[in-house]
């Protein structure tokens, strides 16, 4: 049998297959019929209603305004006024094109990520948080990716790193963090939002060709620390102001540290810890005679209140790129 043939067989497609592939639930799609008139609009051969792959467009690019911020009326005007056109039916079974498409028309709505109302959201404890971040955090727990990239690229896109990182990033990460603690649950989604966390940062420091330091900026975590967002955020956000890094991972032993700054001479060096330190190794004492002396920042809660003479504790994100930035003389 062809593809032209079984697609057509295929055209109109039930609630709960549509359910499925757009991520919700049968209920939540009725819900929308009813309320706000996005319902199939094909039939089956026996008189049923069935969806078309133009209405799954449709549904998929409210669900992303959904996410993205928008109240759930306002979603459904707009994608029941987008030009979705007449797509193929061949398409239901190439993902890519139903996703090129809503992303296509997603690139041209204005989604303003101030709809915000205090409140949690329905699966994690997001009191206070903005619509942007509740919508972040549900995608992350439905362990969609596509969605929280596309939240993450707009938000960087939009704002920047640093209020992303702030306003948006940190406060999911907190409220998964705090979820797993409290139930053990949610490190999937922890996972997936990093991953895609990753992936947005990455492209933001990676694009930087010539950047304005002749030494680089050196990113690492202590020796013990898993966790390396907070080096792609910082890279990222250096990438912003054109200054060049370089990102060591996670548990960078104390002789790999020294090696890579003899070898890079940088302008800063930053280390990372999040899990307690206990206590400052001597290995760090041979940073401070590093010639020539680079800017030695320690960033994150894992630090003991007292640090080594020639060491600085940095701050927020701000706080950490204004220090880096004096110190290249920017």
């Amino acid at each position: 049998m062809s593809v032209e043939s079984v697609a057509q067989e295929s055209v109109g497609l039930t609630v709960a297959v549509v359910a499925r592939r757009v991520g919700v639930a049968p209920a939540t799609l009725r819900t929308w019929e009813r309320r706000y008139g996005i319902y199939p609009t094909d039939r089956s051969s026996g008189g049923h209603r069935r969806y078309s792959i133009t209405d799954v467009a449709r549904l998929e690019l409210m669900r992303r305004l959904v996410l993205s911020g928008m109240p759930a009326g306002q979603a459904a005007k707009m994608a029941l006024q987008s030009e979705i056109g007449k797509l193929e039916d061949s398409s239901f079974f190439d993902s890519n094109v139903l996703t090129k498409t809503v992303d296509s028309l997603l690139s041209n709505i204005s989604v303003d990520s101030e709809f915000s109302h205090p409140g949690g959201g329905a699966v994690l404890a997001m009191q206070g948080s903005s619509a942007i971040a509740r919508g972040l955090a549900k995608a992350a727990y439905s362990l969609d990716a596509p969605a929280c990239t596309q939240l993450i690229q707009n938000s960087l896109h939009a704002k920047g790193v640093s209020w992303t990182w702030e306003k948006l990033l940190s406060p999911v990460i907190c409220a998964l963090g705090k979820k797993w603690e409290s139930s053990g649950q949610g490190i999937e989604a922890e996972h997936i939002l990093s991953e895609c966390i990753i992936g947005q940062l990455k492209q933001i420091s990676d694009q930087l060709i010539a950047p304005i330091n002749i030494r680089p900026v050196l990113l690492a975590a202590a020796a013990d620390e898993l966790h390396t967002i907070p080096q792609y955020v910082v890279a990222a956000a250096l990438a912003e102001r054109k200054i060049g890094s370089r990102s060591l991972g996670a548990r960078v032993p104390h002789d790999s540290l020294l090696n890579a700054i003899k070898r890079l001479a940088p302008a800063a060096v930053l280390i990372w810890a999040q899990i307690p330190v206990k206590t400052i190794p001597v290995e760090y004492e041979i940073l401070i005679n590093s010639r020539p002396a680079p800017l030695l920042l320690m960033v994150g809660p894992g630090w003991p209140e007292n640090l080594p003479h020639g060491f600085t504790r940095a701050g927020d994100l701000n706080s950490t790129i204004t220090a880096i930035s004096n110190a290249l003389g920017q």
